[in-house]
């Protein structure tokens, strides 16, 4: 059965509130949404939380070498993707516009193979440990709390937060967050904080030596990914977990950064990093060098291909995503007992498009 075209449509859905990190302010998320499909009408979804130029790539680059090609050969055009782009620029939109046509040929394939996409790898578990992901640095104390707080009461035993307020300038408004964030869910549950690289190297080591007074186990990109030397150096330094990734975009970056010693747990968002053929040549890197693997947001893509994973840690279940993923899927998986658990019976990701509710935020066919 061979892919007989491609159907690109982006989606533009506010936040329900102003959102920021230490580095980025945002008001909404752009889904770049991608169906291709087989010759006997049978439909393929994947998608890319990306910029809508991922859309003008994927339909100008992208389809000439995927239509036409058997749906089971997903390696051959996997390969003539990353190859197509070497003079675009693979890093960045490029790997984006690749991540969300790899995810929907490999659900076309498994609904194709009438399995749910999870088994059609071939499952470590049944089930993904996940941690409730915001507490956004725009958010007041009330908001914080009141957000890991409910993770917390529903089950999910691991939340994070963000830190590095104004580009890491405002330390000890972020210490206070930490301290209000860790009387809020208890002293059970896990503290996660993230910079998203906010911080200098001297002041992320001392503010990482402030937060293990509140219980912090796993510090995220107290400086930028870019720098995995000062990523190392931190390491180095601190009592915590350090954890990057997000911003890998093929395997040969996450090579880099588990050959400098950078990271206690490597992060990998298969919406980013060349699909789910990128993702899981990520979790088998990280497996052979005996470093602990998360799944950076997407969650209900994760849920599948986490399960596929020789050694996962967690998944980010991250506030923006979760929200869109279930108001515009029919089948997003939500939390039981602080795991997801993807649907046996649902082939493929398991994931329907709500056609009539997300035509409200379309922004381009």
């Amino acid at each position: 059965m061979k892919v007989k075209q491609i159907d690109i449509t982006v989606y533009r859905i506010p936040t329900t509130g102003p959102e920021a990190d230490g580095t980025m302010h945002w008001d909404s998320t752009t889904v770049v949404l991608v169906e291709p499909v087989a010759d006997s009408g049978l439909r393929g979804l994947g998608f890319s939380y990306a910029s809508e130029t991922a859309a003008t790539l994927i339909h100008r680059d992208l389809t000439p070498i995927v239509v036409g090609q058997e749906v089971e050969d997903i390696g051959l055009v996997w390969g003539d993707m990353v190859k197509s782009v070497r003079n675009v620029g693979r890093q960045g939109i490029a790997s984006m516009a690749i991540s969300a046509v790899d995810i929907a040929l490999w659900d076309l394939k498994a609904k194709l193979a009438g399995q749910a996409l999870f088994k059609l790898l071939g499952p470590y578990r049944e089930e993904v440990p996940i941690y409730g992901s915001g507490g956004f640095t725009t958010y007041s104390i009330k908001e914080l709390t009141e957000q890991l707080a409910g993770w917390v009461q529903e089950g999910i035993p691991r939340v994070k937060m963000k830190i590095g307020k104004g580009w890491g300038t405002k330390p000890e408004e972020d210490l206070a967050r930490v301290k209000a964030a860790r009387q809020a869910i208890g002293p059970s549950a896990e503290l996660f904080v993230d910079a998203n690289g906010a911080y200098s190297p001297k002041r992320a080591i001392d503010q990482a030596k402030l937060f293990t007074e509140f219980g912090v186990t796993y510090f995220e990109e107290p400086v930028s990914s870019d720098q995995l030397d000062q990523l190392a150096f931190v390491r180095q330094h601190i009592p915590m977990d350090v954890a990057a990734g997000e911003y890998g975009y093929d395997p040969w970056y996450f090579h880099d950064m588990l050959c400098a010693r950078a990271v206690d747990i490597v992060q990998a968002d298969a919406t980013r990093c060349l699909g789910i053929s990128g993702w899981l040549q990520a979790a088998a890197l990280a497996h052979s060098f005996a470093i602990p693997f998360s799944a950076h947001t997407a969650p209900a893509i994760h849920a599948q291909v986490g399960c596929a994973a020789p050694q996962l840690s967690h998944v980010e279940y991250f506030y923006d995503h979760a929200r869109i993923e279930q108001l515009i899927f029919e089948g997003a998986p939500k939390p039981t007992g602080g795991c997801l658990r993807p649907d046996p019976i649902r082939p493929g990701l398991g994931l329907e498009l709500k056609r009539k509710d997300a035509e409200q935020w379309r922004i381009s066919p």
